[in-house]
């Protein structure tokens, strides 16, 4: 059998099955697939340029297309950062190249040093918005500055947000596990205190600000409120925060990312977070980096873990198939939301996943170059059979 996941999607659907009965494509009579639009995350890290040994635009992209996604935006934690238009434009360059959809950020201060504003004027016609991620932007005059700017530009902020003076050494999250395993924690407060100074500052400049990875409890209940106020804000969590806390930790670097998992008390507000439309999408966060700088546990393991090919397998089983939303929800997270948020359009893009048979998530089977995920070797359903991007397959298990 072989269905699209809302009847919202009827034009998808009659392009996605003309295309497969003219590729000769037949379902598997006990098999169940389903067809999406293409993915949209919001957030991702290719590497290139600077970091091409942990992942490269076209290693990147064969991960999206596995993954089901035909759009992504890198984020711009880069070497040299796009600061300017001549440094995006690495970027933009082998961006061209992609099977997929690549729009990139630009950074909202010089290389991401909080000191002085990007060349955002010039930049602004070739990204999808201004984020210094991995850095939370410190001083409050520079993030007004910035949003004043983007406002002007009819951009949007998307702030990873991060008081780095509430941090004191932390790697984890500063909860049970950290205390009963002798690691420095990561309070909860260098997350939510940074997002309270933005919603004002947004408040005040009218700013379309959007907030990365939020991960505490406080931080949806922020959000929420200012919604509630009419605040131009909007928000994303990750699927690793919807499906671990800090309960599921082992000491592999494989479950290290920033923010870090939290406690249950938090997943429990995130996932309400999500069925009530506090956020409004889920973003994969993708980070590799090589097998030598995650091997050293939580410790001494670099941050960041690869999601791409495992977002919507991890979804499905874990949120969908438990009933917790629906599959229509699910689709409106990874591709209505972030697509109209970001003024992304995909045309008849298009994914086909196959949901009634279950398998087990091998990292040494991804196209990314990383190999780093907490949910390595877990049994999952949801297997990306068909990815189409601009008309084209850019990945296939059921077409020759």
């Amino acid at each position: 059998m072989i269905r699209v996941v809302s009847e919202k999607y009827k034009s998808i659907e009659k392009f996605a099955l003309d295309y497969l009965s003219l590729a000769g494509f037949v379902p598997e009579i006990e098999k169940e697939y389903i067809i999406f639009p293409g993915f949209c995350d919001v957030h991702v890290h290719f590497r290139e340029p600077g970091f091409c040994y942990k992942e490269t635009v076209e290693t990147g992209s064969a991960a999206a297309a596995h993954g089901g996604y035909t759009a992504v935006c890198p984020m711009p934690n880069l070497k040299p950062a796009p600061d300017c238009l001549d440094n995006l434009k690495i970027e933009l360059d082998a961006a061209e190249k992609s099977p997929v959809r690549v729009i990139p950020y630009g950074t909202i201060t010089r290389n991401e040093e909080g000191a002085a504003l990007s060349d955002m004027d010039e930049m602004s016609p070739f990204v999808c918005g201004f984020s210094d991620d991995g850095r939370g932007v410190q001083a409050g005059e520079m993030m007004e500055s910035a949003m004043l700017k983007a406002k002007a530009l009819g951009r949007i902020i998307a702030a990873h947000c991060e008081d780095n003076s509430l941090l004191n050494g932390g790697y984890i999250h500063e909860g049970r596990y950290a205390a009963a395993h002798g690691h420095k924690g990561i309070s909860s407060a260098s997350e939510y205190k940074q997002i309270e100074r933005d919603i004002a500052l947004c408040e005040k400049t009218g700013c379309a600000y959007h907030v990365c990875h939020i991960s505490t409890k406080e931080s949806v209940a922020l959000i929420r409120d200012a919604k509630a106020r009419g605040v131009n804000i909007t928000c994303e969590t990750g699927p690793h925060y919807l499906a671990l806390c800090e309960d599921d930790l082992i000491e592999d670097g494989r479950f290290k990312m920033n923010p870090p998992l939290r406690s249950a008390e938090d997943k429990a507000a995130l996932i309400e977070g999500i069925k009530d439309g506090t956020i409004d999408m889920i973003a994969t966060d993708h980070a590799p980096h090589s097998a030598e700088e995650k091997s050293k546990g939580l410790a001494g393991s670099l941050m960041g873990i690869v999601g791409l090919e495992t977002a919507f397998p991890v979804l499905w089983t874990k949120l969908v198939k438990t009933g917790i939303i629906s599959e229509e929800k699910l689709a409106d997270l990874l591709c209505d939301n972030p697509k109209k948020r970001f003024s992304i359009d995909t045309g008849d893009d298009f994914t086909v996943f196959e949901v009634s048979t279950p398998y087990r998530i091998d990292s040494e089977k991804f196209l990314s170059k990383g190999r780093a995920t907490p949910f390595d070797g877990d049994e999952v359903y949801g297997r990306c059979v068909l990815t189409v991007c601009r008309g084209k397959t850019v990945y296939s298990e059921i077409l020759k």
